[in-house]
């Protein structure tokens, strides 16, 4: 007997596989996303970055429990992501999406793509106007 939970979308681990193989060399190719990858992910570091971001939405969507980390603080980090980028990798990732897999999977994975780049982006927001130094209106 199973306790595992379906799948949040109809997709399986290969769809998301061809998503990030497929995402990946659009970001490549982008010229505003490939020097902020390229700063982060070695030539040589694209697989284990790809097998990372895999296990992270087999995690989101099929509750596999293969990824251990948190992308706010992975992004935080790097210092050099800006929150007006999560808006060019979230039209990329749909135009992806789209291309990739049919359509309903592709805006339910579209919609989670967007609720977790908004989230992430607010965030970023949030803690650089911490470090600017929020003003007192009291």
């Amino acid at each position: 007997m199973s306790n595992a939970l379906p799948p949040k979308i109809d997709i399986t681990r290969d769809d998301i596989n061809r998503v990030v193989k497929h995402f990946y060399v659009a970001v490549r190719n982008d010229p505003v996303l490939a020097p902020i990858f390229a700063h982060s992910v070695t030539a040589d570091g694209w697989q284990a970055h790809e097998a990372k971001i895999e296990r992270f939405w087999a995690n989101a969507i099929l509750h596999e429990r293969d990824y251990a980390g948190n992308p706010f603080l992975v992004h935080r980090a790097q210092g050099h992501i800006q929150p007006e980028h999560f808006e060019i990798w979230l039209h990329l990732f749909q135009t992806t999406l789209t291309t990739v897999l049919p359509p309903n999977p592709a805006m339910q994975f579209s919609n989670l793509a967007r609720r977790i780049g908004e989230s992430l982006k607010m965030r970023l927001q949030g803690t650089r106007a911490q470090a600017r130094g929020v003003p007192n209106l009291h």
